[in-house]
């Protein structure tokens, strides 16, 4: 194991003496790191030039925006309201006949859009797009902040008024764009704005890549798990397959000019090869992916105070769909699915059942249940290979039936959502029996969102 892995174990390293192997509390969640410049510096002299120019880039970006928000408030100006908070998702429907991209009431989704679209060319998240346009002075964001605030708590902002000013986060940008494209591919030269708009937005995703391929949570850099590798809402997928679109050129991306395709697809195989590099190695052999990386050592990292840096089953399910669904894949990319697959069939529980309800007394919780199964806990421990668990008090637990009522009852620990990998994985392997190999036994095609 790598002195990476070893440094992240002991985030999660034992704190109960001789009767460790029978605890529940396992040891306490430790934050992410920032990207810094004393960090960066750390690395070998060939790595450190890249990483400082992308950090100062960061910098002046997120000064810039400021600066920019800053010159809208004029003296004695009331300041407008945060934005309204709204499942995003919900606000700019992505699965709608092509024409309905071209009516009145598209139309006005995307100039709202386009009106909370940063200086650094992408958007925050939770945004209602179907409301009002943003006025002069009003902040990029909503509120955005934790609803369940602690001491030290991990997802604390440095500065509360400046918060995923710009982010992948429950799939933001991402959204705001592919809307962009569809409404922009239904109107001509009154669709002008919705275009610019969109090469801006495809310029900050190529500004935000890191060096190494992935992408952070939040750019400009925020600091914390935000400045991560983020695996979580597809964050690094959904980026590499909107790139992917954008370097086509066709259908509703036949306006990206040839050079912006072209740096999208260099960046596309980039964020190729970050995810077969970060698939983790435990005792020789590659598993699955976490939900987040340091970006500098490649070390799992926490997120919030309850998540650990562990394997997470969700994140590497929806890596493996997406790079089975690459039409040319590597040898490399084959064996990261075939070894992401196997790991998958290792980790499945069965003859348990997660249960419960919300508004029951004892909320949700793991009990045994003959012939049930296969389900999957959304962490697994990298030195045990064992479920792992977190509260909001940043304990890491083994027994999920030990977290408190509100995190049994907040977070989906287990789920069946990653048999939806192994499904893709049984058709494919029977289609493409030259480059995929079929599970050696079916599995029936459930999905299950993995978090809640």
């Amino acid at each position: 194991m790598s002195k990476a892995l070893l440094r992240a174990g002991l985030s999660i390293a034992l704190a109960c003496g001789s009767v460790a192997g029978f605890a529940s509390v396992i040891g306490t969640n430790k934050p992410a790191l920032d990207i810094t410049r004393a960090r960066i510096l750390q690395l070998p002299a060939g790595q450190q030039k890249v990483w400082l120019d992308y950090l100062k880039r960061s910098e002046e970006q997120r000064a810039a925006d400021r600066a920019a928000l800053a010159g809208e408030r004029k003296p004695g100006m009331a300041v407008p309201d945060l934005p309204k908070e709204s499942s995003s998702a919900h606000s700019m429907p992505l699965d709608r006949e092509a024409a309905w991209y071209g009516t009145a009431e598209a139309r006005h989704i995307a100039d709202v859009i386009v009106s909370f679209q940063t200086p650094a060319g992408g958007w925050s998240k939770n945004m209602d797009m179907a409301g009002t346009l943003r006025q002069p002075g009003q902040s990029y964001a909503p509120d955005n902040l934790s609803r369940h605030p602690s001491e030290a708590d991990f997802d604390t902002p440095k500065d509360p008024n400046w918060n995923y000013v710009g982010t992948l986060d429950n799939d933001a940008t991402n959204t705001e764009l592919r809307f962009l494209a569809r409404v922009a591919g239904q109107t001509r030269t009154e669709g002008e704005s919705y275009r610019k708009s969109f090469l801006r937005g495809l310029r900050y995703l190529l500004a935000a890549q890191f060096p190494n391929g992935g992408w952070p949570q939040v750019w400009p850099l925020e600091g914390g798990y935000h400045d991560a590798i983020t695996y979580n809402d597809n964050a690094v997928t959904e980026t590499a397959d909107l790139l992917t679109q954008a370097t086509s050129g066709m259908g509703d991306y036949a306006f990206v000019p040839a050079e912006l395709r072209h740096r999208s697809a260099e960046a596309m195989q980039r964020a190729l090869q970050c995810i077969v590099t970060t698939q983790i190695v435990v005792h020789g052999k590659r598993t699955g992916w976490p939900q987040q990386q340091d970006p500098l050592t490649l070390a799992p990292e926490s997120g919030r105070n309850y998540e650990p840096p562990a394997l997470a089953t969700g994140e590497s399910a929806d890596i493996l769909i997406y790079l089975m669904g690459l039409p040319h894949p590597s040898p490399a990319i084959r064996a990261a699915v075939r070894n992401g697959v196997d790991w998958l069939k290792s980790v499945e529980v069965y003859g348990q059942e997660w249960t419960g309800s919300r508004r029951d007394a004892e909320g949700r919780h793991l009990v045994a249940h003959a012939g049930s199964g296969p389900i999957w806990a959304r962490y697994y421990s990298i030195e045990t290979g064992k479920p792992i668990f977190g509260d909001r008090d940043k304990s890491l637990h083994d027994d999920v039936n030990e977290l408190s009522l509100e995190r049994r009852n907040g977070y989906s620990w287990y789920s069946d959502g990653p048999l939806k990998a192994l499904t893709a994985y049984a058709i494919l392997g029977r289609s493409r029996p030259g480059k995929y190999l079929p599970t050696p036994h079916g599995y029936g095609v459930k999905s299950s969102k993995h978090e809640t």
